[in-house]
């Protein structure tokens, strides 16, 4: 999972670190509580939140 948030990019990997349920919903959540838009799954990849050169280096 990739989430873009005020001008950083945090990339968590699930396979060998799963974050604990706060800090993923802490990631994913806007500060209105909603969830980060632009969220889209590429391959087995959620990206969540927009940053240019994350959709980029995802689609390529």
């Amino acid at each position: 999972m990739v989430v873009a948030q005020r001008g950083k990019i945090v990339t968590f990997d699930m396979k060998t670190t799963r974050p604990d349920a706060p800090d993923l919903l802490a990631a994913m959540l806007g500060p209105t509580g909603n969830l980060r838009a632009p969220t889209v799954r590429v391959g087995t990849t959620l990206l969540v939140g927009f940053d240019a050169d994350m959709y980029r280096s995802a689609l390529t």
